[in-house]
């Protein structure tokens, strides 16, 4: 009871409160320093426990003293009762080749104690995937509350409505701050290429306590205390193994391979007649998610090797086989978009090692280019940790390299492109080679 009113909620106690001096939410979100919509949110019952903080913001703005006061701050304290932590999105296909990913990733959410992680990669390398199973992890094993954010999917009233603040405009947090609260919780921002707002993000930091982030993007956010995790493709099969259809089997990309085509094919066995076309399918896509399921909807009218035969020079006509897989980006677009999103400098970089001898050194590309050892450390770290660039072998000759197939085969079309154009165009122009003057042009 409120002053003869009955009231079975905290939302109903200060929405009567709000009421009684004669305040609009947006009174008494001024007067309180909140947002408008922490005012809906708790009057509506969104917000179920609010922040001390809020409470008592919400308290000095309404004048209540005493016990009004003492009885306004225990109806905030009390928990609804049985309230289950918000659930990740459920995943609608298995996650394979990733365990150890995603192990490291909840260790570093959970253990480590990091608040802002990233996951970064080609479009079609699993960052979605990887980012649903951690959440399922971290859900069901410590009950965090997970919110996921859909970061192209903006539409009013939507799931991830709330958070648009994050990835769009500038906004206050504490509409946010309250829906999240101090319990644990895990925010997920998928696809988060436009960028986050970092002044929003820092001020939900400071607000929630239990707060971690987790962002999926093409490339870091340079944020600060950002933890950067690159996503390569999946592991590829050495060619000596293309002779044990077993071994071959084990490997990760391999795996997955199978396990789509056993969707469209379900009594295919991998003997000795298929598995050196599985394997060199399986490397010359780079062991790359996306493309590998694109490419195992196929082999339901063509073979293995009938599909190697098809692709092979020509990778980037691969789509999806409708209506057995749903339209998504085209394998090109997504290597494309990554090559663009490079700065001239490295796309010439990545243009000369596209070109030589797999295998090879940073001291090899300082020869090849011209370039100091820090200006080519830098760049081949960045072509790695974006997933251009894949590890090859160690030891005591140093760390090898590889530029992934798929790249090798853009640059040397876009270098065939750009010379047939500058041999159609006026003499005076010089041909030369597209990826170091296109491309850095």
């Amino acid at each position: 009871m409120d002053g003869g009113q009955p009231v079975s909620s905290f939302g109903e106690l200060l929405k009567v409160r709000r009421e009684r001096v004669g305040l609009t939410q947006q009174g008494l979100a001024d007067h309180a320093t909140l947002s408008v919509r922490a005012i809906r949110d708790m009057e509506t019952g969104r917000v179920h426990r609010p922040r001390h903080e809020t409470v008592r913001l919400l308290a000095d703005a309404l004048r209540l003293e005493g016990r009004s006061r003492a009885a306004f701050e225990a109806a905030a304290r009390q928990q609804a009762p049985a309230e289950e932590p918000a659930a990740p999105p459920a995943a609608r296909n298995a996650i394979v080749g990733r365990s150890t990913e995603a192990e490291v990733l909840a260790d570093v959410l959970t253990v480590h104690g990091d608040r802002l992680v990233s996951v970064v990669g080609l479009g079609g390398v699993g960052k979605t995937r990887l980012a649903l199973e951690v959440a399922r992890r971290l859900h069901e094993s410590v009950r965090w509350a997970v919110r996921w954010v859909a970061c192209g999917e903006r539409e009013p009233g939507g799931p991830g409505a709330a958070f648009a603040d994050l990835v769009g405009r500038p906004g206050r947090a504490e509409g946010l701050a309250e829906q999240i609260g101090d319990r644990p919780t895990l925010l997920v921002l998928d696809g988060a290429d436009g960028g986050v707002n970092a002044s929003t993000l820092d001020d939900l930091f400071h607000r929630c306590a239990g707060l971690r982030v987790l962002i999926t993007s093409r490339v870091p956010q340079g944020l600060d205390g950002e933890q950067v995790i690159p996503l390569a493709p999946l592991e590829t099969p050495a060619p000596e193994l293309d002779d044990d259809p077993q071994r071959l089997a084990e490997v990760g990309a391999v795996r997955l391979l199978l396990s789509h085509v056993r969707r469209v094919r379900p009594g295919f066995r991998l003997g000795r007649e298929e598995a050196a076309a599985v394997g060199a399918l399986c490397r010359y896509l780079d062991g790359l998610p996306g493309a590998l399921e694109l490419a195992a909807g196929w082999t339901l009218v063509q073979s293995p090797g009938q599909l190697m035969a098809r692709l092979c020079g020509h990778p980037f006509t691969l789509s999806a086989p409708s209506p057995l897989c749903q339209e998504r980006e085209d394998v090109r677009d997504a290597l494309t978009g990554a090559l663009h999103l490079l700065s001239p400098r490295q796309r010439a970089l990545l243009g000369l090692l596209a070109d030589g001898e797999q295998g090879w050194t940073v001291e090899e590309a300082v020869a090849l280019s011209g370039r100091t050892v820090q200006e080519c450390l830098a760049v081949v770290h960045e072509l790695l940790s974006r997933g251009l660039v894949r590890t090859v072998g160690g030891g005591q000759g140093g760390v090898r390299f590889a530029v992934l197939n798929l790249f090798r085969v853009l640059c040397r079309e876009e270098r065939e492109n750009w010379l047939s154009a500058a041999a159609a165009r006026s003499e005076e122009r010089s041909g030369g080679y597209p990826v170091l003057e296109a491309l850095a042009g």
